[in-house]
């Protein structure tokens, strides 16, 4: 089995990624920085179950610090690099912070990779990168130059600066285009856990639009699946999208939401956010072909998982 390290291991996907590595067996070092973009203390209950494994470690550091990397990266055979600054609104208040961590960040463990002699190397990329393309389902062949959001532009960086690795030195890449990931250990400003928690609580959902807005929600289980046997098949410079493949209008996703929760939504209508995209709907064929993905979840089962930890975890 592989030693790998995952950045961004105490995240929601990255905690999931974690978890289903140890196991098949390998060795996972997790890298967290612990930042305060959310609660920590959340991140750190994610690793909960890791952390009774003798195969797991936990380094705590950031990806900027390039001593720090080098000693955490020592040894692995392969890294999965999901840390990143999240989420498109908070990019465009802090589009340095966003450029720093991102960008800067990702080029400090490539360089990692190519010093240790890391042959694989899976960088989280986003749907996003799409920005507002007119051609549905989105495929990985579409032009992606026209990002609306930092953050999305960021993204865009990342898979070039992993291409040039993978040119100038050889280093096997898969970058994955994550669909609107959600399920049990959500982050808690994404939109599902947010509405659930207000629905819970009685109080407004804010809704920016006419809940026409369309996403491509895809379960946390079929995300782990397709990165496990991406990790698997690196080799050579590919991108994958990881999707359900069934978009959904935002007031569908509400209506779901309560019927899985058993309460009526009150929605407080706000305008359309600057950097959100009008959808998001991914072409799984080249992940299905060459990866073997198969999306298994639909949303109704999805959301039931999800209600059901989440009222676990909240009583």
């Amino acid at each position: 089995m592989s030693k790998i390290l995952v950045t961004g291991g105490a995240g929601f996907i990255g905690a999931h990624l974690c978890e289903g590595l140890l196991r098949r067996g390998d060795t996972v070092v997790a890298l967290d920085s612990f930042d305060d973009f959310y609660d920590p203390a959340v991140k750190r209950a994610n690793l909960a179950a890791c952390l009774e494994n003798e195969r797991f470690t936990l380094a705590e550091g950031d990806i900027r610090d390039a001593d720090f990397v080098k000693e955490a990266t020592k040894g692995v055979d392969a890294i999965v690099h999901l840390a990143a600054r999240a989420g498109v609104r908070p990019s465009i208040e802090h589009p340095l912070l966003y450029q720093d961590v991102n960008v800067g960040g990702t080029m400090v463990m490539l360089e990692a990779a190519r010093r240790h002699g890391v042959r694989r190397f899976i960088f989280a990329g986003s749907s996003s990168v799409y920005g507002n393309n007119e051609k549905i389902p989105f495929c990985e062949s579409d032009n992606v130059d026209f990002p609306i959001s930092p953050y999305a532009a960021t993204k865009k960086a990342g898979e070039l600066l992993c291409h040039t690795y993978h040119h100038l030195y050889g280093l096997d890449v898969t970058c994955l285009r994550y669909f609107t990931v959600y399920g049990p250990r959500q982050r808690p400003d994404l939109a599902i856990h947010k509405f659930a928690r207000l629905i819970e609580a009685g109080a407004p959902i804010p809704v920016f639009g006419d809940g026409s807005m369309m996403r491509d929600f895809t379960y946390i289980d079929d995300t782990i699946a397709g990165t496990l046997a991406a990790i698997e098949r690196c080799g050579g410079y590919h991108i994958y999208n990881l999707g359900e493949s069934t978009p959904i209008r935002l007031d569908d996703l509400i209506a779901a939401l309560e019927q899985a929760l058993g309460k009526k939504a009150v929605i407080d209508r706000r305008p359309r956010q600057p950097g959100d995209v009008d959808r998001t709907y991914a072409d799984v064929t080249l992940a299905r072909d060459e990866l073997g993905y198969r999306p298994a979840t639909d949303l109704d089962d999805g959301l039931a998982r999800f209600v059901a930890w989440f009222r676990k975890r909240s009583g």
